[in-house]
């Protein structure tokens, strides 16, 4: 992931991501598959290196950035 802030997944987070990759491989291409994970690696690197870098969600030290059209990731910075 390179320099910057270390990032650490919840499980909830984890089994979210997992049950995202599911329906997407029963519902779309293997190519749009391939570009969320793209899109999400970018993401994390952004986020790694300017935790700051995305705005704050309406809870309180939660971040949210929208990935892709129906993905968004939220995030909270320790």
């Amino acid at each position: 992931m390179g320099s910057g802030y270390r990032i650490l997944w919840t499980d909830h987070a984890l089994d979210e991501l997992s049950a995202t990759y599911e329906y997407l491989e029963k519902n779309f291409t293997e190519k749009e598959l391939r570009l969320l994970s793209t899109e999400i690696e970018r993401t994390l690197n952004l986020i790694a290196n300017n935790p700051k870098l995305f705005s704050l969600s309406k809870q309180a030290r939660i971040r949210k950035v929208v990935v892709k059209k129906f993905n968004t990731l939220y995030y909270r910075e320790n």
